[in-house]
């Protein structure tokens, strides 16, 4: 059943963005291990694809998991240049290492920096100084749709890879420690 909830996006504005990667930057950096530590564009959950030649740069936040490589096959067409449907998707997926924690190769899903009670809007759009990126909250009518937290993304993404026998064994023998 559909019902009206406030939805959080950021909106990309094509014609804005330069490719500089602030975006990542901020990320990374909110993101890092303790937090603000470090900035390592490989845990950022916004990526800019880029085509410097020919000045078209997209940025492309992560959205979904999903344990199977999708059959999209479509090439788009931007002024010169030509993108695989894959350049756009912010699906984590097992096609690409877009997305994927550097370390334990777990998911990296946008959270839309929410664990930050102090943040009016996610740093990717904070950092975005020529207006590429936006923020807004609208209500929309959405379908009920269970969505996993990052912890459970993580979990699912070990699950299919070990399979859920090998990690409820490591779940015991971890808890039998503590």
């Amino acid at each position: 059943m559909a019902e009206k909830k406030k939805v959080k996006r950021i909106k990309v504005d094509l014609e804005q963005c330069n490719g500089c990667r602030s975006c990542e930057m901020a990320c990374s950096t909110f993101h890092a291990l303790p937090k603000y530590s470090s900035t390592n564009p490989a845990r950022s959950r916004i990526r800019v694809v880029m085509k410097q030649l020919n000045n078209e740069y997209v940025p492309v936040r992560s959205t979904n998991y999903t344990k199977a490589k999708c059959a999209g096959r479509r090439v788009y067409r931007i002024n010169e240049g030509e993108f695989r449907e894959c350049s756009f998707c912010g699906t984590i997926c097992p096609s690409r290492d877009l997305f994927k924690d550097p370390t334990s190769n777990l998911p990296l899903k946008c959270d839309m920096c929410e664990e930050e009670p102090s943040a009016q809007e996610p740093f990717c759009v904070q950092a975005c100084n020529l207006g590429a990126l936006t923020y807004e909250e609208v209500d929309e009518e959405v379908e009920e749709e269970a969505e996993l937290e990052e912890a459970e993304l993580g979990l699912q993404a070990l699950i299919d890879k070990y399979g859920v026998h090998k990690i409820t064994d490591v779940f015991v023998r971890l808890a039998q420690n503590s």
